[in-house]
């Protein structure tokens, strides 16, 4: 909060020390001194408000929301109340009270600039783009300063921009902005930049490109100076939208004369040259080409230009710039996609790559350059390629373990690329097991080596040798796909681990660590390696999926826990921080920035990750807390959770993962494809649903435990019963439809690239069985609540026995050793964990009903009982018997499980990791076996904490169990 620093009147002294407390995070100190003040000062409205503030930090918010309104019924119009109250509601997430705390000081004080300003930021928080409109003109009109004009402008292009009527913004809000700004043009008014800016923004959305170009040709386009070439990149686009391809060319070819390295202009360039050529255009006689000077139009003049542009960098004393020689590897490549012969006098493909490497080779950015045209050379020239960059780098003397090493960083670096377009080439893909297995030595040799070079680097910054460790990694990962030998993937980890020792900020080490881990089974040490990374803001959109695919099924409840709320964090402040990005982008006229903010908040909250983290978290919350700490019907209605709404926009989704993350050196043939991407969205969206109405259907679970009894009633849809029986019959369905859909997903069978994304939990959920079962245990639900208007009669049809866990079915799927040792060697079953969290949650599922089904059954037992003292029969219903042997099966099941979850602890925590042989087909220094033999700790503790905690989670689930017994 920020301190007060004038002092104007006695006030402000006296609430200076609450201040302080409130600053300081000592709220009860605050509420204390508050109260002090008041007792002497009781019309002291800010003090008031400033204990609601310190209220509203210790969790008593009714009572702090009762205390601001006294006040705000009041009115206020002093600074001090009116920032305290903005605070006070902004901590609550209830912006729209400020609107009215404004509103109320404008009127009572119409001449005051600061309350106007402030009025029309409240609007802006909301949203509220007409009110911003109307407080904009009403504040230019009070003070005539041009920001507040156009603050009132871009408000009528924001209505214009979330107008769901396309027609309405192109025939009212667009051209009145249109004409507003035109009469501060005549009038000679314009002052900014910010101002030309929005009248180009409002031209262009209007489709008058020409208009626009004139403007920026004009006057006013001499005002756009804050970014370089601004006036001429928005000519160059106005150009491209009116398909004006002469000035286009002209443009693009003067641009390039004065930067030969603007990558942007040569694409132009070249786009504007084949246009041109499509369309036979030819320059006129006498007149000049265009506005913009002389145009090209023919392949030698494009052929000409950019070996001039290459010879002219040849002749420099200094670096040349990589713009010119990347030209004519991409003209080589649009002349081919042409079937144009004229590509020959560019040179030959591969001794251009040849001369690019020669001068760019020593630059990280060289792999990522040369990449996009390895296309060019035909397979049988890959070999030579490799083989002549080799004779490209100076490395020393063959020593004794037969390899030359660089002399500097900068002999390593092409070292480096030459190894990197070996395995982009597919070089590397086609050696045999001992081939790999040397190529790794002699990587590994290399990587060790290049250590000296980053001897006095900081902890901050990376080795110079690291892409080394990572390309062992890389061809380990390659074996162990290839053959399913598991010590690859632990010399792996052991790999990783040593390079995060010597470079612990190497962000691709610990992202690879994550995966690797994650696909072990192992959770527990990737929250701290996620953490490590640090991410920041909309990374947690972008990389979050990372953690959370693999935080709720490996049995790491506590931690899955804190992943979930990492991502939650960040979505939840998205709103209230994307709201002052735009009142900061209307203080300092940046209109052009303001729909971006706004189109990011959507592409947030429309995020696939955001409402899977959100699901997940409120299911993993209910299967640790329900009817452990609280009620289910208590829990559901903390997390609101309404069956009948479904909050996701499934129509509107955005897969915002970022899939790439992981560096990947891999050929074409084996690189992630935009099918991929589709398959993986589709296959994340349909275990979304299923997850999604598992959670609906479990709040509906809850109303129908909390409805009242309808038997003997005639009144059913006035309490509401039958309303929530037809909407679980609804999800019901739904599950099902959604089921089938997922079967047929499952049965492709999709492989992505090991670096691509992970493949969602559905074929796992499907393989064991447990999205059935929680489903017919949801139907007894529906069923038990459909007959018990009937009373015990038809109850009889009901037959428990046929309901529920079925132990030889999904008991025996999560038997087996997790993690064993056979011959010396480690194996792991990740994916039996999956099966037991799996389990777990079921036994949840299966439980909730059964208390349903009891609470259900019991007044029906006590009516019979009255009936049996009458009639003094000693029969029971085999409805009741059917529901007793049924909880006792259960109960048996649940012992089962748990003798299981220890046996499997015994024989983990009895593993001796240090008995194992490491170190296959090739030699491990003692070093090497030290981080291996870390990584394989990591791994068997991680797995004992899933195991405990599924333990534990399963001995409370045992204890409830006990209590439905009647």
């Amino acid at each position: 909060m920020a301190a007060r620093g004038h002092v104007q009147d006695p006030n402000d002294r006296r609430l200076r020390p609450i201040y302080d407390y409130l600053d300081n995070g000592n709220n009860k100190m605050a509420i204390q001194q508050a109260d002090k003040l008041l007792k002497k000062h009781k019309d002291l409205h800010c003090a008031k408000v400033l204990k609601a503030i310190g209220l509203q930090r210790t969790g008593k918010q009714d009572e702090a929301f009762s205390l601001a309104q006294e006040v705000a019924t009041l009115e206020p119009t002093d600074d001090n109340s009116l920032q305290a109250l903005t605070i006070l509601y902004r901590e609550m997430h209830r912006p729209e009270l400020v609107t009215k705390l404004y509103e109320a000081a404008v009127k009572k004080v119409p001449l005051s600039e600061e309350y106007h300003s402030h009025l029309f930021m409240a609007y802006a928080r909301v949203g509220e783009y007409k009110k911003m409109q109307q407080a904009g003109m009403a504040l230019y009109k009070t003070v005539p300063k041009n920001p507040y004009y156009f603050w009132s402008v871009m408000s009528l292009v924001m209505q214009a921009i979330s107008a769901q009527d396309e027609k309405l913004a192109q025939t009212m809000f667009l051209p009145l902005a249109e004409r507003m700004v035109e009469k501060m043009v005549k009038e000679e008014k314009i002052e900014a930049e910010a101002e030309v800016q929005l009248y180009f923004m409002i031209l262009e959305r209007l489709g008058k490109y020409v208009e626009a170009l004139d403007m920026v040709r004009g006057p006013l386009g001499e005002k756009l100076t804050s970014e370089l070439q601004s006036r001429e990149n928005k000519c160059m686009m106005m150009y491209q939208r009116l398909q004006l391809w002469p000035e286009c060319n002209a443009l693009s070819y003067k641009l390039l004369l004065k930067n030969p390295d603007e990558w942007q202009f040569y694409l132009s360039y070249f786009d504007s040259l084949f246009h041109l050529m499509d369309k036979s255009w030819s320059p006129p006689n006498e007149e000049e080409h265009c506005v913009e000077g002389p145009v090209q139009t023919t392949v030698a003049e494009a052929v000409k230009f950019v070996v001039d542009r290459m010879e002219e960098e040849d002749k420099k004393d200094s670096r040349p710039l990589r713009g010119p020689y990347m030209a004519c590897l991409e003209l080589i490549h649009r002349l081919r996609q042409r079937g144009c012969p004229d590509e020959e006098e560019l040179g030959d493909p591969l001794e251009l790559m040849l001369q690019f490497f020669g001068k760019f080779g020593d630059k990280p950015c060289c792999i990522t350059d040369l990449k996009i045209y390895l296309h060019l050379l035909p397979p049988e020239q890959h070999t030579q390629f490799r083989n002549r960059l080799g004779e490209l780098v100076p490395l020393g003397e063959v020593g004794e373990d037969g390899f030359g090493f660089p002399g500097d960083t900068k002999a390593l670096q092409r070292h480096l690329c030459v190894c990197q377009l070996s395995r982009v080439l597919g070089l590397q893909h086609t050696l045999d097991t001992e081939g790999k297995l040397c190529l790794i030595t002699e990587l590994k040799a290399h990587y060790h080596y290049g250590l000296q070079f980053g001897k006095s680097c900081l902890k901050t910054e990376l080795q110079f040798s690291d892409t080394y460790c990572l390309m062992v990694a890389h061809v380990y990962i390659d074996l162990w796909t290839e053959t399913g030998d598991e010590n690859m993937l632990w010399q792996c980890l052991g790999v990783l681990e040593e390079g995060l020792s010597y470079s612990p900020s190497n962000a691709q080490f610990k992202l690879l660590l994550l995966l690797l881990f994650c696909r072990l089974g192992a959770f527990q040490p990737v929250v701290d390696l996620y953490s490590s990374l640090d991410a920041k803001h909309v990374q947690h959109d972008t990389i979050g999926y990372l953690l959370t695919r693999y935080a709720g099924s490996l049995g790491q409840f506590a931690a899955a826990s804190q992943s979930y709320n990492f991502s939650l964090r960040f979505f939840h402040s998205n709103q209230k921080d994307t709201s002052e990005y735009i009142i900061q982008a209307y203080k300092y006229g940046a209109f052009e920035k303001i729909p971006e903010f706004i189109a990011f908040r959507t592409r947030l909250n429309q995020s696939l990750h955001f409402a899977q983290v959100r699901t997940e978290r409120m299911l993993l919350d209910l299967y640790t807390e329900a009817d452990i700490t609280s009620s289910l019907e208590e829990s559901v209605k903390a997390m609101g959770l309404c069956p009948e709404e479904d909050d996701i926009p499934w129509d509107n989704m955005r897969d915002n993962r970022d899939l790439t993350v992981l560096f990947s050196w891999d050929p074409k043939d084996r690189e992630l494809t935009e099918e991929h991407r589709r398959l993986s969205l589709e296959e994340e969206s349909v275990w979304l649903k299923v997850r999604s109405l598992t959670l609906r259907l479990l709040a509906s679970l809850a109303l129908l435990r909390h409805a009242p009894s309808s038997r003997n009633s005639d009144k059913t849809n006035e309490n509401g019963v039958s309303a929530k029986s037809s909407t679980l019959q609804t999800l019901l369905s739904q599950l099902d439809l959604t089921l089938q859909t997922a079967a047929q997903i499952t049965e492709k069978q999709t492989q992505y690239p090991f670096l691509g994304p992970p493949s969602s939990r559905l074929a796992s959920a499907l393989s064991s069985g447990s999205c059935h079962c929680q489903a017919s245990a949801l139907q007894l639900s529906l069923t038990l609540q459909e007959l018990e208007t009937t009373g015990l009669g038809k109850m009889r049809d009901v037959d428990f026995r046929t309901t529920g866990l079925q132990p030889s079915v999904h008991l025996q799927k999560c038997k087996g050793e997790v993690l064993e040792m056979k011959n010396s060697r480690l194996m792991t079953q990740p994916s039996l964990l999956e099966t037991l969290v799996f389990f777990v949650e079921t036994v949840c599922v299966v439980l909730w009903v059964a208390s349903y089904s009891a609470s259900v059954l019991r007044p029906l037992k006590s009516s019979l009982q009255k009936k049996k003292k009458k009639t003094k029969d000693s029969s029971t219903p085999v409805v009741l018997s059917g529901f007793q042997e049924w909880t006792g099966s259960l109960q048996g099941i649940v012992t089962q499980a748990l003798d299981h979850v220890k046996g499997q602890e015994a024989s983990l925590a009895a593993l001796k990791l240090a008995a194992l042989t490491l170190g296959v087909g090739h030699a491990q220094t003692q070093e090497e076996c030290g981080f291996t033999r870390a990584a394989m700790d990591k791994v068997q503790t991680s797995y004992l904490g899933s195991l405990q905690e599924l333990g534990d989670l399963l001995r409370k689930r045992a204890d409830s169990l006990k209590s439905l017994k009647f």
